[in-house]
Formats: C-alpha cells, structure tokens, sequence
C-alpha cells in the first residue's frame, strides 16, 4: 500500500493537478490485472522492472561520479561534503539512533528471501548466496548512492521537500539537471511498482499457502488454468483498495498512516520470524536434527534481534510513531483471537 501511495507522489511531480487517488486506482487496476494474468508474463514483467531498478541505481552512482570528478573549483559538488559542514553526525550519535525506525522502514521486505525457499529448485545453495548478497547489495545501493547524493550537495542545503520526494530526483532538480531529474522520477517509479507487484505476488501466494495448510478458508486453494490464485490475488487486491480510498479522502496524510502501518507489520514480523526460529532450532534439537544453513550465532542472535525490536519500539515511541506501536498489540489481539475461534470451529 505504501509504494502505492509513493507511485502516485511521483506522478504527482510531472502532473501536479492530477489527484494522488486516480494514480493509485490506475496502478492498482495495472497491477492487480499482472498478477491475475499469466505466471510467465508476471515474472517477466517483474524482471524487467528490477533490471530497470538496480540499472537506475548504478547508472545514478556512474553519473553522480562523472559530476564529482568534472566539476570546477567554483561547485558545490564536492567529496569532501562528506566529511565538511560538521562532519559525520554534526547533530550528535543521536540523530543516526533515532533515524533507525525509518531504516527499518527502508529495509522492510528483505525477509521475503525466506518464502522463496519453497519455490527454488536448489535452496541449499540458492538461498545462502541471497543472504550473503544483501550486504553487498546494502553497500552498493544504499551506501554508495546516499554518498553520491551527500556529496554533490552539501547535507545542509538539501531541499528535499518532504517525504513524498525522492532525495535522487530533487538532488538533480536543484542541481539544474532537469533531465536527470526527470528520467530518475519514471525509473523510481517503476522501481516502486516493482515492490508492489512482488508484495502483491507474495501475499496471494501466502494467502494461498495458508489455504492449502487448512489455515485459511478452501476457496483460496483455487487456481486458474495459468496457475494463478486466483481468489488469493482478488481478495488481496481488495484489501489494497483501502490504499486507493485513503488517498480520496485523505491525500495528505495518507503516506503518513500508510508508514505507521508498514512500520508496526514489520516489526511484529521480524520478531514473530525471531521467535518462530528459536522454537524451530529447540524443537530440531530434540529430535537430534541439525540445518544445512545454520544461522550466524543462533541463538544468541535471535535475542539481539528481539532487543533491538524493542529499541526500535521505544524509538517509534518517542519519534511520533505512536501510532504504529498502538497498532502492534490491537493486530495482536485480533489474530489470536481469530485462531481461537479457527481453533474451535475446527475442534466441532
């Protein structure tokens, strides 16, 4: 829902006058059809929006670098805005402590490496190499490009104009290079349809997983000719319409609830993921069972991540992500209610 409302802010950057609401139905109609469509047409529809993202990314980073390294004694671009202007943390260790909800934010999805296991034909040796990767990844298409983007412009004369912007997009827009600017607003924008297509993807299939487990109702079992969920993908998309009616009576604020959201869910599933995972390894333990990918430090690790869950929970907290933190313990009540009735009508 968030990289909805985000998709129609960058439209909104080319046609202001158009309401965020009718982007969001356009792409959420666009979207919704992919994943009803065919497998093979979704997943090559899906590869070319990635291949367009990570190419945007590197293509940013070349660029950015081709400006540095050409630019005249009277430019601002400059690598030593990294270290000037009050060097690194010029507002104290406590500004990168209290942004680190919103790099949570940042990294939300990553655990999606997990539900692929199911469908790779050789996760062995598949899913380690995609874990390893991320870091990786993390260096080039976050650390390198935000030091590209804190090096052509010195952090204190950013303008970035809110949160709905992209920081690449307005960086090139001050810079005068309105082409640039415009070219990286429509491949971010594919880049957020991209997340979107493969949130959509991943949530039918688990909605068609739980069916098949008898967690949810039978009808999700059901499948098209091409293989597709089809009742999954419809119910999914109809709980993504709220996306679309949040952004018709509230355009303003609807990224802002949609983060509260999109915050709470991510740390409920990472500590849910945490805890699931202790239960698992004691229960491999008694039954004398040993993974063929074992976890860095396990246990211990596990309880890092939780402590770090509840500093993030006391971050949000005093952040003014109240909000989301509300929004934890009422989900949680909700689904363990509802198991407990699943439960007893099961048990009749």
């Amino acid at each position: 829902m968030t990289e909805l409302t985000a998709v129609a802010k960058y439209v909104h950057y080319w046609w202001p006058h158009i309401p965020a609401w009718i982007s969001a139905l356009f792409f959420f109609v666009l979207v919704t059809c992919l994943n009803l469509g065919n497998v093979k047409f979704y997943g090559e529809s899906e590869f070319w929006l990635a291949i367009i993202k990570v190419a945007a990314v590197i293509a940013m980073i070349v660029f950015g670098l081709y400006l540095l390294l050409t630019a005249g004694n009277d430019s601002i671009a400059s690598f030593s805005n990294l270290w000037q202007h009050g060097g690194f943390f010029p507002h104290g260790f406590s500004g990168l402590f209290y942004m680190l909800a919103f790099l949570m934010f940042a990294f939300g999805g990553i655990e999606l490496i997990g539900m692929t296991a199911a469908e790779a034909e050789n996760p062995e040796k598949s899913i380690p190499q995609a874990i390893n990767q991320v870091i990786f990844r993390i260096l080039v298409f976050y650390v390198a490009s935000l030091a590209i983007i804190m090096s052509l412009i010195p952090w204190n004369q950013l303008d970035l104009g809110g949160l709905d912007k992209s920081p690449f997009v307005m960086i090139f827009s001050q810079l005068g290079i309105g082409w640039a600017a415009h070219l990286l607003n429509f491949i971010i924008l594919t880049a957020a349809l991209s997340v979107y297509n493969s949130g959509m993807y991943a949530n039918s299939r688990m909605l068609y997983g739980l069916a098949v487990q008898g967690h949810a109702s039978k009808i999700f079992t059901k499948v098209s000719k091409q293989g597709v969920p089809t009742p999954a993908v419809i119910f999914s998309s109809i709980l993504i319409f709220g996306c679309v009616l949040l952004n018709y009576f509230i355009p303003e604020e609807a990224l802002s609830y949609l983060m509260y959201m999109a915050v709470a869910a991510l740390v409920l599933n990472w500590a849910i993921i945490s805890f699931t995972h202790l239960k698992f390894k004691r229960a491999m333990k008694l039954e004398n069972k040993v993974a063929k990918f074992p976890a860095l430090i396990s246990p211990l690790s596990n309880y890092i991540v939780l402590i770090f869950i509840g500093m993030i929970l006391y971050i949000m907290w005093t952040q003014g992500f109240e909000k989301s933190v509300i929004l934890i313990p009422i989900w949680i009540t909700f689904m363990f209610g509802l198991y407990k009735f699943l439960s007893w009508k099961k048990a009749l």
